[in-house]
């Protein structure tokens, strides 16, 4: 695709099944499992992916947030929402900043499907936002708040997660892909930016629970301030500055001073300037080379967005590496420039 990078119309990249789309099997498991009749259903059109995910209003004014997919026809939704229910059922919700799982079907471990299953999983509804898109500071600092939170959060305690290195494992390789699709970035660039990727295993190391997937699309601010994090299907262990970190692309697409508030914020201002540039350089190669494949019918904007997120990272990291004229080399913990002014670092 080549749309310019601002038309990307957020809440509405995702082209769904409806209520009326699913069998009449499934919508009987639904309407059992929440105890009313379905009488209006919402469809959910942000993030990018085809599943089936509603908010159902039943005919005794209960609202309900379900999410279902074929295993057959949407195999891959399928999966992501069963490992969604898992991890929600593993992790401690009393300290996860999330919506709590009431129920799920088709998610037993090991379970042998048929070809007509569906995977179910039933959610606590929340009255909530979308964060404002361009990003706004108030919804900003309630999000990197509630990461900071969940860096030191017990919720993963006793729960066997893989780390965050071993998801990411061919994050690095995929320069190749990049430059080889991409011959506008500078070859030089692209040779530091392989070398700081190979470097992604130490850099994300820890013991903090990660989300890895914290964008506008998965946060919901509700009514009284709060921030809950959706879609925990990849939750794993790695450096607690992560999610705050990859927190910010979004913003910094939207022209958010990225840097400003990495100083600002204890938590990132303390993670090593090698590692944040080794993380995004990364992550710049994921999105980039992602981004090269076409895009699903049921997600015009998956490629796009793709895109977007990956020169948000590209910019971003050869802004801190004073790639571009006249801006100055990044700052952070171990830098030897004075720009982080006195901040308090944890």
């Amino acid at each position: 695709m080549d749309e310019p990078l601002d038309d990307l119309p957020h809440g509405l990249t995702a082209r769904r099944l409806e209520w009326v789309h699913l069998p009449p099997h499934v919508r009987r498991l639904v309407e059992q499992r929440c105890g009313t009749a379905v009488v209006d259903a919402r469809s959910c059109t942000g993030g990018f992916t085809p599943g089936f995910a509603s908010v159902l209003r039943g005919a005794d004014g209960s609202r309900h947030y379900v999410k279902a997919a074929s295993v057959t026809a949407q195999r891959a939704s399928a999966l992501t929402y069963a490992a969604e229910a898992a991890s929600l059922a593993a992790l401690d919700a009393a300290s996860l900043p999330a919506p709590r799982l009431l129920w799920s079907h088709g998610t037993e471990p090991g379970r042998r499907h048929r070809a007509d299953d569906w995977v179910v999983v039933g959610i606590e509804h929340v009255a909530a936002r979308a964060p404002h898109r361009p990003w706004r500071a108030t919804d900003l600092a309630a999000v990197l708040g509630t990461l900071d939170r969940l860096a030191v959060s017990p919720a993963a305690t006793g729960v066997d997660l893989t780390t965050v290195a071993e998801d990411l494992a061919d994050w690095p390789a995929r320069w190749a892909d990049v430059a080889a699709a991409r011959p506008d970035l500078d070859r030089a660039h692209v040779r530091e930016a392989t070398g700081l990727a190979a470097a992604l295993p130490t850099a994300v190391a820890g013991h903090s629970l990660v989300h890895g997937d914290v964008t506008d699309d998965n946060v919901l601010v509700t009514e009284d301030g709060r921030v809950l994090l959706c879609g925990w299907a990849w939750p794993a262990l790695g450096a607690p500055w992560l999610d705050s970190l990859w927190a910010l692309v979004g913003p910094r697409s939207d022209g958010v001073d990225v840097e400003a508030v990495l100083r600002s914020t204890p938590l990132l201002a303390a993670a090593p300037a090698e590692h944040v540039d080794t993380v995004l350089a990364a992550t710049a190669a994921y999105f980039l080379s992602s981004a090269q494949g076409r895009s699903p019918a049921w997600s015009p904007y998956l490629r796009l967005a793709q895109r977007r997120q990956g020169e948000a990272c590209w910019a971003w990291l050869g802004e801190r590496r004073g790639w571009w004229s006249g801006t100055t080399p990044r700052s952070g913990a171990g830098s030897r420039s004075e720009d982080l002014g006195g901040l308090v670092r944890r």
